[in-house]
């Protein structure tokens, strides 16, 4: 419990799936907790009501980070409630399956907004926020690595992030700052089930070499290490957290 105990967490998009995870895992860790909200306020609160009856602080605060403006405002109004920060978890994203050829301008630059500038602005205010020997966790995804059609637009987001995090690795590196990003594979969430059929996500989680999808606790464990003092001398790394999808 006592891993994090005193140190500020701010998890992007934290209000369901993989973000709400996460959340929960730090603050059993003993971190308190800023729970990022796209717009669904009653999941937001509901994870901090969860996260209150482990004993441990968290807000939760509504930003778009597509918006560097909103951006901007989640970190003071952080700074402004626990005085500081100390770990970063860029987890909000969205995902369009479309085959390139069907990708309009708008689609295109939605993705880019929200996975890209969201990140790298989120990233940006860390590096002037956050606290020394900090950690700052990103998120890509595996199919950076893979050949899947429908996902080329959102296979080119997360590979910018990928490249984000080598960067800022070594510009954060004289602060004592990891800075790594995480990679699930198939992982069985609301989001992910989203416009799929049976027999696709069937497919797909027999990519794994358990023959199953992922779950998000498996995504957060991985998270909470990285956050955590003994993942002090990892930095700059791609963690693909997929069962062994690739």
């Amino acid at each position: 419990m006592a891993a994090l105990t005193g140190k500020v967490a701010i998890v992007t998009g934290a209000s369901r799936g993989i973000g709400r995870a996460i959340a929960l895992t730090l603050a059993e860790k003993g971190a308190s907790i800023v729970v990022n909200y796209a717009g669904n306020t009653a999941k937001a609160q509901e994870v901090v009501a969860e996260i209150e009856k482990l004993g441990v602080q968290a807000i939760a605060i509504q930003a778009d980070v597509g918006s560097v403006a909103d951006i901007e405002q989640l970190f003071q109004k952080t700074i402004a409630h626990f005085g500081k920060i100390d770990i970063l978890v860029n987890n909000a994203g969205t995902i369009i399956y479309k085959p390139a050829t069907e990708i309009t301008e708008a689609e295109f630059d939605k993705l880019f907004a929200v996975n890209v500038k969201g990140t790298f602005f989120a990233c940006q205010q860390a590096a002037q926020h956050i606290a020394v020997g900090g950690r700052i966790i990103n998120f890509s995804s595996s199919t950076t690595a893979m050949m899947l059609p429908t996902y080329s637009a959102y296979a080119a987001t997360k590979g910018a992030v990928e490249q984000i995090t080598r960067v800022l690795a070594k510009e954060l590196g004289a602060k004592e700052i990891t800075v790594n990003v995480v990679s699930p594979g198939p992982t069985d969430t609301e989001l992910f089930r989203e416009g799929k059929t049976t027999e696709q996500i069937n497919r797909l989680a027999q990519m794994s070499a358990f023959n199953k999808l992922g779950d998000v606790q498996e995504i957060a464990d991985v998270v909470a290490f990285l956050a955590s003092e003994e993942a002090r001398w990892i930095t700059g790394q791609n963690i693909r957290v997929n069962g062994g999808v690739v």
